[in-house]
């Protein structure tokens, strides 16, 4: 058995991997960390995991994390991450982050973004973690820094058409909606009920620093630059995104050549779902799974392409790419973990 641990536990990315890992079938959750429930059982601070698992969060050591885990889970806010990650890749153990700290190879850009960051000799061996995308890298990697939640849900429609020259590059608008939970579980006005119920707003118009995120990946996948205006919004939910991409066509192209496209692409990976003609994705499709569903629509009136993407922001989003970035780099089924059937309602 592989044996597992998870910095940052009972945040909510945290508490999904929590979830998730609780079920696999070749892993031992054996340690769980967390800053503000050092010493309280884990089913105290989520009671629906009571009689799932009966572990205890604690202080973070890197000490017994090492001497717990093969590999390590980092569930933390952005600029955490990277102050324990040299250790424990220096100590022999494998790393998936959850936050931005390992996403980009330029430094430039996430400082940009972000903040200074302080283990930058560890971008150029960090991988990428979309998974569908990077397999063949992700099986050797050391260090994943798995994708945002909301360039999960752009990236995996638009690379096989990019590749493909599908598409016109310099078109691409996508406008993502956004569940509450993808703000995190600490306590902001911005997040509080009363501010999001029976809401609609868009945020970070055009600014949001999941933008230069896209735009790396596609323009590496594109071999030229790439630009998306990108507008994410916050809906009155808990969980999922809603992704709708527009971009104009490069010639006239049928429905059936963008779904053969896609579907070639995808062929071998058991979490993405192309859509037929006459159904389009719904975030009640993917709650609670690792499913990333696509619609397509071909406006031929405007030779322009609409690309519908639905995850749950928290399990394709987060936490289940994670644990799919691990059944990759272990050599596990891809779908360990991850398999259970979406709920009917």
């Amino acid at each position: 058995m592989t044996k597992v641990g998870i910095i940052g536990a009972t945040g909510y990315a945290g508490a999904e991997l929590v979830r998730i890992l609780c079920d696999h079938p070749q892993i031992k959750l054996t340690i769980l960390s967390s800053r503000q429930y050092v010493d309280v059982k884990f089913e105290k601070i989520y009671p629906s995991m009571t009689n799932v698992t009966d572990l205890v969060c604690e202080e973070l050591s890197i000490d017994k994390m090492c001497e717990k885990a093969d590999v390590v889970f980092i569930a933390l806010p952005h600029k955490l991450s990277m102050k324990f990650v040299p250790e424990l890749l220096a100590r022999g153990k494998r790393v998936i982050d959850l936050s931005a700290d390992f996403r980009f190879k330029d430094a430039k850009t996430y400082e940009a973004f972000y903040q200074s960051h302080t283990a930058k000799e560890l971008l150029e061996i960090s991988v990428y973690g979309l998974s569908e995308i990077y397999f063949e890298q992700i099986k050797n990697a050391t260090l994943v820094g798995t994708p945002g939640c909301y360039p999960t849900s752009v990236l995996l429609p638009l690379v096989p058409l990019l590749k493909s020259n599908l598409i016109d590059v310099n078109t691409i608008v996508a406008d993502s909606k956004s569940g509450v939970s993808g703000a995190g579980r600490s306590l902001s006005l911005t997040t509080h009920f009363c501010e999001v119920n029976e809401s609609l707003k868009a945020y970070k118009i055009a600014e949001h620093r999941h933008n230069p995120e896209m735009e790396m990946v596609l323009s590496l996948e594109a071999g030229r630059p790439v630009k998306v205006t990108f507008v994410p919004h916050l809906v009155p939910m808990t969980r999922g995104i809603l992704t709708t991409i527009y971009s104009n066509l490069m010639e006239k192209t049928s429905f059936e050549e963008i779904k053969n496209c896609l579907t070639s692409f995808y062929s071998q990976r058991p979490f993405i779902r192309i859509f037929p003609a006459d159904r389009q994705p719904d975030t009640r499709y993917v709650r609670g799974t690792n499913f990333c569903d696509i619609g397509i629509k071909v406006d031929e009136r405007n030779n322009r392409l609409i690309l519908i993407s639905a995850i749950d922001n928290l399990v394709k989003g987060a936490a289940g790419q994670a644990v799919q970035n691990m059944n990759i780099m272990f050599g596990f089924d891809e779908v360990a973990g991850l398999s259970a059937a979406p709920f009917p309602v």
